[in-house]
């Protein structure tokens, strides 16, 4: 999306236009979601820096107008040490995706919006009473939820993978980005996926 800007010069006219891009560096341009069901969800709004300050907090489905990568950032903030630290998590996302442009050459962006796709599950199990007995049965995920587990099962691999170990938390989140951008079966987010795919299989 191209935002005009316009400025003056000595002869009083416009002279240039200007584009918003994320963190200054990463366009929004040409970003494809191919999931019609997740399209509405996956929130691509330009922003420089994706930060609404909650303004979505009170609002039904208000989630959905929040930048996706902002999402990320509040998925790294789970609740431990990192819990409140907005700004730790905005340098965590902002490395990663560095890490990400220098290993494949591509939009950070976009290998994030594939990596939600690929890792977003179909179907899950709920668990239900019928004459004193429980079981589990399967059923379809809500597009909001698919992309909730998506950025939690991204995030959890991430700090499983640099949790007591030399590799920092940004080469983590970057290495399991790509993976599950490239639907890898070593990925954190795609073994989780096909998990619970598959108990709601058994489920139906």
């Amino acid at each position: 999306m191209v935002i005009q800007v316009f400025t003056l010069a000595s002869e009083g006219h416009v002279v240039k236009l200007s584009e918003v891009k994320l963190f200054g560096k990463w366009t929004y341009d040409n970003i494809e979601v191919r999931d019609p069901s997740l399209k509405k969800y996956i929130c691509l709004k330009p922003y420089i820096l994706p930060h609404t300050s909650g303004r979505h907090e009170h609002r039904r489905f208000g989630k959905a107008e929040v930048p996706i990568v902002e999402r990320l950032m509040n998925k790294l903030m789970r609740p431990g040490e990192n819990m409140g630290k907005k700004h730790l998590a905005y340098n965590i996302v902002k490395k990663a995706f560095e890490l990400i442009y220098l290993k494949t050459g591509q939009n950070p962006l976009q290998v994030l919006v594939r990596a939600i796709e690929n890792a977003a599950p179909r179907e899950e199990t709920t668990r239900i009473m019928y004459g004193g007995i429980s079981y589990h049965v399967s059923v379809d995920i809500s597009p909001m939820r698919r992309i909730d587990l998506a950025l939690r099962h991204l995030t959890d691999g991430a700090r499983d993978k640099a949790f007591n170990n030399p590799i920092t938390i940004e080469e983590a989140l970057a290495e399991e980005i790509i993976a599950a951008s490239n639907n890898d079966p070593k990925s954190y987010a795609i073994q989780k996926k096909e998990e619970i795919e598959r108990i709601a299989l058994s489920s139906r």
